[in-house]
């Protein structure tokens, strides 16, 4: 499906605030609002809307140190692939984990209360993942960008 200007109006839109009503959406957009109901019905049955979530503050939550874990695997086989990627999966402390081409596999985003917790995650889980044969740890100093909206 190519999006036109009017979908990308309201891609651009939701990214902005996606908890605006259909009514101020349809007025922004300059379209009658069941006609905006149909264009938001398609957006989200064709992938480009994957969902809705409110963005939280990590450190009034206590999770104030962000980490990115470089994994190297021992050996780089489908099966190990697939059994770290489960293992990933169900490890809920992992924000996001990507794997990647270059001098190691995977690297992963994790959010933490202190480096004492990384030290014990690290540990009780990272290390204890399929495969995994050495990582690298890099603890963020300041963000300085991390709500980037997609260039639509």
């Amino acid at each position: 499906m190519d999006l036109d200007a009017i979908d990308r109006r309201i891609l651009k839109a939701l990214q902005e605030d996606g908890r605006i009503s259909n009514t101020d959406l349809a007025s922004r957009i300059g379209m009658p609002a069941t006609s905006l109901g149909d264009r938001l019905k398609r957006l989200r049955r064709n992938g480009y809307i994957l969902g809705f979530s409110a963005k939280l503050n990590p450190q009034q939550l206590g999770f104030g140190l962000l980490v990115f874990i470089e994994v190297l695997l021992d050996k780089t086989t489908p099966d190990i692939f697939d059994r770290f990627a489960q293992a990933v999966r169900n490890a809920p402390e992992v924000l996001e984990c990507h794997m990647v081409g270059g001098g190691f596999d995977y690297l992963i985003k994790t959010r933490i209360a202190d480096m004492a917790t990384y030290r014990q995650f690290l540990g009780e889980v990272i290390l204890t993942l399929p495969g995994v044969k050495e990582t690298r740890t890099y603890a963020v100093m300041e963000e300085v960008k991390n709500d980037g909206p997609l260039p639509i």
